[in-house]
């Protein structure tokens, strides 16, 4: 469908390019060696910074937080938790395709927004395993991580909406789930990664400027303070235990296979059943956008090359205003624009959020996606795939309930 006449949606973007992603990098001060400090007995106490506590894990622990080569992915066997889900389902994909010789082990509770649908093009592939199980189960997650030599933890809830109707599940999940992992890393000395999938959200919302990874977390939402507690876990499991964490704060995916209740799928679905979009306040609030391929590739980058006990920010530098993504999501099928219904804003909610992202560029990464090309790309894939979204919304009780209770009867959702 040839997109109408108009302004692209880059001149809309409050920044273009990698705006949020500032390249080069500024000079930093260089930081001191912390030489290792003995107890009395001569036995290591502190290694660059972390704590040599009790721990397998602590054997070579500068090995561990700083390899001088790139760790080997290929061959290995991992572990993905919630693999069933919008980001980590791509990512197996992702992984598969890329990799020869990798094995996958998929756990995943299979929670609403957890679709086994969205991996049976590779259900039977001899190096993938499905393991229907979850995060808080600490023996199945002890005897899960044995088998591994990395692991990538997505499993999570995370809708900032479901968030503020009851929080619970998400501290059970997020924070306790999170704990579970990392306790049964302490007993898994083969595993060389553990790459911790947090969230942008957890920094808070800001009007000027990007945030850095040595910024304070200020979470807005129960979901961005259930994430920022299991950041902050998997990082002071690092310098107690010596564990080989690595932190992702990746900005807003998009892109196949996200559950219908996130803003892009919804919008699109709603708008192909030509059904009310439900924006926020007056649609101004600002997310950068990544590709949900580039956040893939990210993550792959630092199993390889990220330094453990570290955060890195992931973002491309699309930030537009929701506003102008409902628009272009109208243009592209050809809906009138008059579907886009303004509603009471979402409790609490962040005006913007910003990544600097010179960290991660720094190793060697950046975007691939061209915004505008992956915004229509994801529009056609579901345009594509209606019988992916149908069953969800048409047959899900989870989705059905929810939809109910938080849009159905809000104010402004009927046109006027």
């Amino acid at each position: 469908m040839a997109e109408p006449a108009g302004p692209s949606i880059s001149s809309w973007m409050i920044q273009s390019g990698a705006g949020s992603c500032p390249w080069p990098p500024r000079p930093r001060e260089p930081v001191p060696s912390v030489p290792p400090v003995e107890e009395a007995d001569g036995s290591p106490l502190r290694y660059g910074g972390f704590r040599a506590a009790s721990c397998a894990h602590n054997k070579d622990p500068m090995l561990r937080n700083a390899p001088s080569v790139e760790r080997q992915v290929d061959g290995k066997m991992l572990l993905v938790t919630g693999g069933a889900g919008f980001i980590g389902s791509n990512f197996i994909h992702y992984l598969l395709r890329k990799y020869e010789k990798i094995e996958i082990i998929n756990l995943d509770k299979l929670t609403y927004a957890g679709n086994l649908d969205n991996l049976k093009d590779i259900e039977a592939d001899p190096r993938y395993e499905f393991v229907h199980g979850d995060i808080r189960d600490k023996e199945l997650v002890r005897s899960v991580m044995r088998r591994v030599q990395g692991v990538v933890h997505f499993a999570a809830e995370t809708h900032v909406d479901r968030s503020i109707l009851d929080a619970g599940e998400f501290v059970l999940t997020d924070v306790f789930g999170t704990f579970v992992l990392l306790d049964a890393l302490r007993e898994a000395p083969q595993v060389e990664f553990f790459i911790h999938v947090s969230t942008d959200e957890v920094y808070g919302s800001r009007d000027e400027g990007f945030f850095t990874e040595e910024d304070p977390l200020n979470p807005s939402s129960p979901y961005a303070a259930s994430k920022a507690g299991a950041d902050r876990l998997a990082y002071a499991y690092t310098v107690t235990y010596g564990l080989p964490v690595i932190i992702v704060r990746p900005s807003n995916n998009f892109g196949p296979y996200q559950y219908p209740e996130k803003f892009i799928p919804l919008f699109v679905t709603n708008a192909l059943e030509d059904k009310p979009l439900p924006l926020y306040g007056k649609g101004t609030n600002v997310r950068d956008w990544l590709y949900v391929e580039d956040n893939c590739r990210a993550i792959d980058w630092l199993m390889r090359w990220g330094k453990t006990g570290e955060a890195y920010n992931i973002g491309a530098g699309n930030e537009v205003q929701n506003i102008r993504i409902a628009e272009k999501i109208c243009d592209l099928l050809a809906k009138p624009r008059d579907l886009i219904r303004f509603v009471p804003d979402r409790l609490g909610h962040d005006r913007r959020y910003a990544l600097d992202c010179r960290k991660i560029r720094s190793l060697g990464w950046k975007p691939e996606a061209d915004f505008e090309r992956a915004l229509e790309t994801t529009v056609r894939w579901y345009r594509e795939n209606e019988a992916w979204w149908r069953k969800i919304k048409e047959k899900s009780r989870a989705w059905r309930s929810f939809y109910d209770e938080y849009y159905r009867n809000r104010k402004g959702m009927k046109k006027e």
